[in-house]
């Protein structure tokens, strides 16, 4: 039972970040049908501008937790300025272009923002300061730490926050209208470019953040780091139901829980972000299930092609 507890925490902090890592895959998808898979190359960014600053303010004298939120704050405007112009200029020229060229156009930005991460911080691994203390807590019979604790606190506030935002303010509602329809949309009044660019914004920052929390847990970040995140994200999106806000939230939690929980009962489950031997078989083994019995995902819903 000790051991299930532990692995139940432990699934359920991966989890929260992949749930937040899923939100900016299906807020995309949702709007304009694009699979942004340079999404997880902006989670490395942010791990990475958040590394950098962490670093140059310790070293200024600021305190540990004021400088990791003021790095993060950082982090999340550099995420939300490359969102921006990844969409108005990868993406957006694409638009009215057949399907597959715009999800080419997001594989090559993925690999350009990998290799610029390259350049600038080499290929090593960096070892991501850890300026905050981890104390462990005691629950019935398994070890939680401080760090866990602000990760699903902060994912919490971070899901919360932006489903109030799609479904209780004019922005949101706008979303949705696009997402719906953009022509009829913008008959409307609804800006629809706008409304595009202002969703890549929010996701990027929400990347930042999962970047800064990936960083915080294990400890370590690469150049690479990005690609495996964001690819068990996207598989979260698709296992609640890519498009779908509530879906991306399950779906992350859900993967993260079968990860730990197979990882800690058949191999050994290793603190490292790229995943042990075992975990990514369970994760994509659940999801192939889903997938062949319930196409559009746990709480996805069945539509036509938009004509």
């Amino acid at each position: 039972m000790d051991i299930f507890i532990q692995q139940l925490v432990n699934g359920i902090t991966l989890g929260a970040v992949y749930a937040v890592v899923a939100l900016g895959y299906t807020m995309v998808y949702g709007i304009i049908q694009l699979i942004n898979f340079a999404h997880g190359e902006l989670v490395m960014i942010g791990a990475m501008v958040a590394f950098t600053l962490i670093g140059l303010l310790t070293s200024l004298g600021v305190p540990g937790l004021p400088a990791v939120v003021l790095a993060t704050l950082c982090a999340m405007l550099v995420c939300a300025l490359l969102g921006y112009a990844m969409e108005r200029m990868a993406y957006r020229p694409l638009r009215g272009a057949p399907r597959l060229a715009p999800l080419i156009s997001a594989i090559g930005v993925s690999i350009i923002l990998q290799h610029l991460a390259l350049l600038v911080w080499s290929r090593n691994p960096l070892a991501f300061p850890q300026v905050v203390k981890t104390e462990s807590y005691a629950l019935g019979g398994a070890a939680v730490t401080n760090i866990q604790i602000g990760i699903l606190a902060i994912s919490i506030f971070m899901m919360g926050g932006l489903a109030w935002l799609v479904y209780r303010t004019r922005l949101g509602t706008a979303m949705r209208a696009t997402s719906q329809n953009p022509q009829m949309a913008a008959l409307l009044g609804v800006d629809a470019n706008r409304v595009i660019a202002v969703t890549f914004i929010i996701g990027a920052a929400l990347a930042a953040v999962a970047g800064v929390m990936v960083g915080s847990y294990y400890g370590i970040a690469q150049y690479t780091m990005g690609s495996a995140l964001g690819l068990k994200a996207f598989c979260a999106a698709v296992l609640g139901g890519i498009g779908n806000i509530p879906g991306a939230m399950l779906g992350g939690i859900l993967l993260g829980v079968v990860e730990a929980l197979g990882a800690g009962y058949i191999g050994d489950l290793t603190d490292n972000v790229f995943g042990s031997n075992y975990q990514d078989v369970f994760a994509f083994l659940v999801l192939i299930v889903v997938l062949v019995f319930r196409p559009s995902g746990l709480l996805g819903e069945r539509i036509g092609d938009r004509a």
